[in-house]
């Protein structure tokens, strides 16, 4: 069978194995056949396209998104900020970190550290950062429920601005 064959044949044969949900390449989904990651420490390997279903998949939640690394000064300045914030919406506000150029043992343990209880992505090129057109990080992103970007914040977050944002969001 040749290569586009082939390829054409696994298509047809997910087409028809009644799943709807996109599958992320090299990772797990979480139950019910998400692409949220079923636990803050899972790191599954995203790339953009990935991300992109996963935002999709989050529409008629607001979503906050944070691009970080293990290794990152100022991304360990907002780990606590990050943690009280997703607390505080917890319910109502999805956040999501997408870590990047990072090694899967320290970013779990920046992770423990800090006390997230959201999940984060795990991005090894940066790819998910480079392609929603960001250089840097930290990054956070709020979209609305509608998967509208409604605010960039590059670099360190502070707690009062992020809720001005996410108060907006839930507001509209």
């Amino acid at each position: 069978m040749g290569l586009a064959a082939g390829l054409v044949f696994g298509l047809l044969l997910g087409a028809c194995s009644g799943s709807t949900s996109p599958r992320v390449p090299g990772s797990r989904t979480a139950p019910g056949g998400s692409l949220l990651p079923a636990t803050p420490t899972e790191l599954p390997s995203f790339d953009l396209a990935s991300f992109r279903s996963l935002l999709s998949e989050l529409h008629g939640t607001p979503v906050v998104v944070n691009v970080w690394a293990s290794w990152c000064g100022p991304c360990k300045t907002e780990g606590p900020l990050l943690a009280k914030l997703a607390r505080e919406y917890q319910g109502r506000v999805q956040f999501l970190g997408v870590d990047i150029q990072d090694a899967r043992p320290a970013a779990r343990s920046f992770i423990q550290t800090y006390g997230w209880t959201y999940p984060s992505v795990f991005d090894e090129s940066g790819a998910i950062r480079d392609g929603l057109g960001f250089i840097g990080q930290p990054v956070t992103v709020v979209y609305d429920g509608n998967g509208k970007q409604v605010h960039v914040f590059p670099g360190v977050i502070t707690t009062e601005d992020v809720r001005q944002q996410l108060d907006s969001v839930l507001r509209a």
